[in-house]
C-alpha cells in the first residue's frame, strides 16, 4: 500500500556524513546529561510507599498535595489512577516513616480535606526491590540488544547487525537523555517503553535492509548509494503509515490517558521520531561506512581458468 508514491529517488546518502554528525552530537548531550544529572527514578525503583486512595467525586490534585505538604510530604507524588476519582500517592523511601505509619499520616492529613475519602490499598517497595529492578531493568536492555544483533546477523549479514544495534541503542541513550534532562520520573512504564522502542526501532531497519538486499540483487549496475537511496525511497510510504498511525494512538495516551501514561506514552513519542531517524539516517550511512557491498549477498561468478584450477 503506497498513499505517498515518491518518483524519484531522494538522495539521502549525500547528506549521510550531517546526519551521523547530529547523531554524534545529540547523542553526546544526551551521555552528558546522563552522567551529570542522571535519572530521576521513581518509586518502584527508589523504594517508598504507594497508596491509593477513593475519592466520592473527583479529586482537586492539587489540594491533596497541599495536604501531603502540611503533614511533612511535600515530595509526594500525586497522580490519577484509573479515574478523576481514584487518586496514587507515592512517597519516597527517604521519608522517616513507611508502611502502616505512614498510610496513617497520609490519611489523617487528607481526611481534613475530605472525610470520606477512602483508602484502597497500602504497598511498599524496600529499597533491595528496587535495586534488583534496576539491575534487572539493565540486563534486560542487554540482553535484548544482544538479540537484535543475533537476528540481524543471521538474517542479513554481520554488518547489518552492527549498523542495527548502533542506531537503536542510540534511539535508546536519547531517550533516556532527555528523561534526565528534564528530570521526568523513570518508572518501571517508562523502562517497558524504552524496551518496546528497541522492538520498534529494529522493526523499522529490518524493512529498510530488506529492501537494500533486494535491491543488491535486481540493481545490478547500481552504485551502493544509489541503492540505499532507492530501498529507503520505496519504504518511505511505509514509514509514513506505519509511524503516523502508531503516534496517533501514542498521542491519544500522552494527551487523554492521565498522568499514569503520561511519561510512558512521552517515552514512546521519542523513541518513535528518533526511531524513523535512526533508521534511515544513522543505519544505512552507517552500513556504507562499514563498506557493504553486492559481493556481500551475491558471490562473484567463477572465470573460466578458476574452475579449472584445483
Amino acid at each position: 500500500m503506497e498513499f505517498f508514491r515518491i518518483k524519484k529517488d531522494i538522495p539521502f546518502m549525500s547528506y549521510g556524513k550531517i546526519t551521523t554528525s547530529i547523531s554524534l552530537v545529540t547523542f553526546l548531550f544526551a551521555v552528558f546529561f546522563l552522567s551529570t544529572k542522571g535519572l530521576n527514578f521513581g518509586v518502584d525503583f527508589t523504594g517508598g510507599t504507594v497508596i491509593e486512595v477513593h475519592y466520592a467525586q473527583p479529586a482537586d490534585l492539587a489540594k491533596v498535595r497541599e495536604q501531603l505538604a502540611e503533614v511533612g510530604l511535600p515530595d509526594a507524588l500525586v497522580q490519577n489512577f484509573g479515574s478523576s476519582h481514584d487518586v496514587l500517592i507515592q512517597v519516597p523511601l527517604k521519608q522517616n516513616l513507611a508502611g502502616a505509619k505512614l498510610s496513617e499520616q497520609v490519611m489523617d492529613g487528607l481526611r481534613k480535606q475530605d472525610a470520606g475519602v477512602e483508602k484502597r490499598r497500602v504497598e511498599f517497595v524496600g529499597p533491595q526491590v528496587g535495586k534488583d529492578l534496576v539491575e534487572n531493568g539493565a540486563l534486560a536492555l542487554l540482553l535484548v540488544s544482544l538479540g537484535i544483533v543475533g537476528y540481524l546477523w543471521l538474517r542479513f549479514e554481520w554488518k547489518f547487525g552492527l549498523s542495527a544495534i548502533i542506531a537503536n541503542l542510540h534511539d535508546v541513550v536519547i531517550i533516556l537523555g532527555f528523561f534526565a534532562f528534564f528530570q521526568w520520573e523513570f518508572s518501571l512504564s517508562v523502562l517497558a517503553a524504552v524496551l518496546a522502542v528497541l522492538g520498534y526501532s529494529v522493526n523499522e531497519s529490518v524493512v529498510v535492509f530488506d529492501r537494500i538486499r533486494e535491491n543488491f540483487r535486481s540493481m545490478r549496475k547500481a552504485e551502493v548509494a544509489e541503492i540505499i537511496d532507492n530501498a529507503i525511497t520505496r519504504t518511505m510510504s511505509r514509514t509514513i503509515i506505519t509511524h503516523g498511525c502508531t503516534q496517533m494512538m501514542v498521542g491519544a495516551m500522552l494527551f487523554l490517558g492521565g498522568e499514569t501514561l503520561h511519561y510512558f506514552a512521552m517515552a514512546l513519542t521519542i523513541g518513535i521520531l528518533f526511531s524513523i531517524y535512526s533508521s534511515v539516517l544513522v543505519a544505512s550511512p552507517l552500513l556504507m561506512l562499514l563498506g557493504v557491498s553486492r559481493e556481500d549477498f551475491i558471490k562473484p561468478e567463477k572465470t573460466e581458468a578458476e574452475e579449472v584450477l584445483p
